[in-house]
């Protein structure tokens, strides 16, 4: 196999990766610090550097991955959400730049509250993003997350002990609130809210990639808001905060069903794109 020289990989990744990418010079150099352990600084520093064989082969297959539209953060195993480094499996929902806006709305909400919340109880926490993303602004306070699957228990109990949060969490495989005991003073989720029937023609980064469990909202997407805005009341401390990711044109559907399940919206906040995505409650 004749050099590879890093200037000239990256040069035509850029070229093919534009196919798929919005930014294809960035993930060109994530794939190149992924496969030979070079940060973007060392790559700059050095164009010259010779690629190995080895890596040459891991290149060509991560790049075939991602031209056949699968996300980078599945070939790296790895995304960034609110500046934390996570690991991601298949069983894990891939975070989203969405679900940072509802980490935004709840430290605003509980920053004008007396205290921090101390009792954060995450439902359907997955990597753990959401949870440790809060743990990480709130250190007095401990967390719970729940989850029905053991391999996504296992990235987001590891995602914590990376991050040095080992001691302040403790992640149960459980369906949704049964048998959650204890009082929380926060209880965050961003549940299933596609309706089964849009799965399909979702974009197929996110259909042959994510997990259809984490997505599937039911028949009209709003089966878990309803179950949550029944249950929650149970283990929420007197004052207590219930802090939901929402969908496209949810807002109305999720208020009416927390208004008749005896809730209040105190706070709401649209993502980039203007749409209404997170909701914060308190119990009537």
């Amino acid at each position: 196999m004749a050099a590879v020289v890093l200037a000239a990989w990256l040069q035509e990744a850029t070229r093919a990766l534009a196919a798929v990418a919005d930014q294809p010079r960035m993930e060109a150099r994530r794939l190149v610090e992924f496969a030979c352990g070079w940060d973007p600084g060392q790559q700059i520093a050095s164009p010259d550097r010779t690629l190995s064989p080895d890596q040459c082969t891991w290149l060509a297959d991560a790049m075939q991955r991602r031209l056949e539209d699968e996300p980078l953060s599945r070939i790296l195993g790895r995304r960034e959400f609110w500046g934390l480094d996570l690991s991601i499996a298949g069983a894990t929902l891939d975070p989203r730049a969405d679900t940072e806006t509802l980490v935004e709305l709840v430290l605003d909400t509980c920053a004008k509250r007396a205290e921090p919340p101390a009792h954060i109880l995450d439902l359907g926490t997955g990597s753990g993003a959401i949870l440790l993303a809060l743990l990480s602004h709130y250190p007095g306070a401990t967390g719970m997350g729940i989850d029905q699957s053991p391999e996504t228990l296992g990235v987001a109990r590891q995602n914590a002990a990376n991050l040095g949060f080992a001691a302040r969490t403790e992640f149960v495989l459980g369906d949704w609130l049964s048998g959650v005991e204890g009082r929380f003073d926060l209880i965050v989720s961003n549940p299933p809210y596609i309706p089964t029937e849009d799965l399909l023609n979702l974009a197929r980064n996110v259909r042959e990639f994510d997990d259809p469990a984490a997505l599937d909202g039911g028949a009209d997407g709003l089966d878990f808001y309803r179950r949550t805005l029944e249950e929650a009341k149970s283990v929420l401390s007197e004052g207590g905060l219930l802090a939901l990711e929402i969908g496209v044109n949810q807002c109305q559907s999720v208020t009416e069903i927390a208004t008749g399940s005896g809730w209040r919206v105190i706070d709401q906040r649209a993502d980039l794109a203007g749409i209404p995505r997170a909701l914060v409650l308190i119990a009537c």
